[in-house]
């Protein structure tokens, strides 16, 4: 809801979900252009009406490497 009431405020939304209570949100960004990408945060678990929207996904599985943090000795 948040995402529509700032609609003119913003340039590119990132979505952040696997839930597919968001879709029609995603897919009406999409078509106007405005969204920036669907992060998952699981690609193992999702809702299948994303499975569509393939090119605009990003999984955080992906990004591990990039934001764990390891302790050097």
């Amino acid at each position: 809801m948040h995402a529509m009431i700032e609609y003119d405020n913003y340039d590119k939304a990132l979505i952040v979900t696997g839930d597919g209570d968001f879709y029609c949100l995603v897919d009406y960004l999409i078509k106007n252009g405005k969204l920036l990408n669907l992060m998952i945060p699981n690609m193992s678990k999702y809702s299948s009406l994303f499975r569509k929207l393939r090119p605009h996904m990003v999984f955080m599985n992906d990004l591990r490497g990039k934001l764990e943090h390891v302790q050097r000795k």
